[in-house]
């Protein structure tokens, strides 16, 4: 069966900041709370080791502080199976740090990051060998936000030789001017492959956007994807319009679901299967993180997610989520 656009098969290079992670354990109020279990957080790092372990090659290049949380964010990405080694260490400025804040209506999250390390970079991290010679390239709508010199970074990287893959990852609490639309709806514009969710662009673009509307706005990308929270997600593409629900699931904490999500899509496109089928790993891969509190967690066995896959429609939709009402 012949396919629409799949980037090129080859090795993912991901780009952006990852902090040390501190959240309460039990899951509890940070009020509440007697100890603070340490992990890693970072997009762009989530999506590197979900693909690592779909087993597509996959390095990540970031800077970090000459500090233990440094040291610690780099073992814990390259223990996934992540190539860390043109990570920078930076011996003046932090490793950044966030603190999540469990409650009623969601997780608050609390960023120690100005200054950090992965702030300071810029466009020559572009010089790498690592990401001239990668495949595909994935970025964020975070980067940008860090600095002037992390949005000239990504800018930049638009117009490099390897394919781009963007989430838009708007993330209000960076973005204290009202440049954030125009900003991430440039950069988005301009990439290869772009994940928004549909609550973002509502929130950055207007409130009453369709998945439709979206793809109006964002026209050039030659794959699209919509996600429409716990419902569903819709891809746009020279194959036509592909849409696929979510799964039901237990959710511990959302955060990183986004990242899993977008991992276990670009592994589908990696390996040149059916839109749909890449939505559908992209929602299996999305249930691991939100089955955990931190960022990554484990996937399901090989044997189970090929059955999911290959499930027929009517049975796929049966176990994904309950449409509104």
């Amino acid at each position: 069966m012949t396919h629409g656009w799949r980037p090129p098969r080859g090795r993912v290079v991901c780009v952006g900041e990852s902090m040390a992670a501190l959240a309460p354990e039990p899951l509890q109020s940070l009020e509440r709370a007697d100890s603070l279990r340490v992990s890693v957080a970072g997009a762009e790092s989530n999506v590197a080791m979900y693909l690592a372990d779909h087993g597509v090659p996959v390095a990540w290049l970031s800077a970090v502080g000459d500090d233990a949380w440094g040291r610690r964010v780099r073992d814990a990405v390259a223990a996934a199976g992540v190539d860390v080694s043109r990570v920078r260490t930076d011996p003046d400025r932090p490793t950044g740090l966030l603190v999540k804040d469990p409650g009623a209506d969601g997780t608050r999250v609390h960023y120690y990051r100005r200054g950090s390390a992965a702030s300071a970079l810029g466009p020559d991290l572009l010089d790498e060998e690592t990401i001239r010679s990668a495949a595909l390239a994935h970025f964020t709508g975070i980067t940008p936000a860090l600095s002037a010199s992390c949005g000239e970074l990504v800018t930049r990287a638009l117009t490099g030789p390897y394919t781009v893959s963007f989430d838009v990852n708007h993330r209000p609490a960076l973005w204290p001017d009202a440049s954030a639309a125009t900003v991430l709806r440039d950069l988005a514009d301009r990439a290869d492959i772009v994940f928004v969710g549909l609550d973002e662009a509502q929130r950055l673009w207007g409130q009453d956007l369709k998945a439709t509307d979206v793809r109006e706005l964002l026209g050039r990308p030659r794959i699209l994807v919509v996600k429409d929270g716990a419902y569903a997600a819709t891809a746009f593409s020279d194959e036509g319009v592909c849409t696929v629900p979510a799964l039901r699931t237990t959710v511990v904490e959302p955060v990183g679901a986004g990242d899993a999500f977008a991992a276990g899509f670009l592994a589908g496109l990696l390996r040149g299967v059916a839109m749909g089928r890449a939505l559908r790993l992209g929602h299996i891969t999305a249930v691991s993180a939100l089955g955990v509190t931190g960022d990554h967690g484990p996937l399901p066995d090989a044997g189970r997610i090929e059955r999911l896959l290959g499930l027929p429609e009517q049975e796929w939709l049966t176990l994904g989520s309950a449409r509104r009402g």
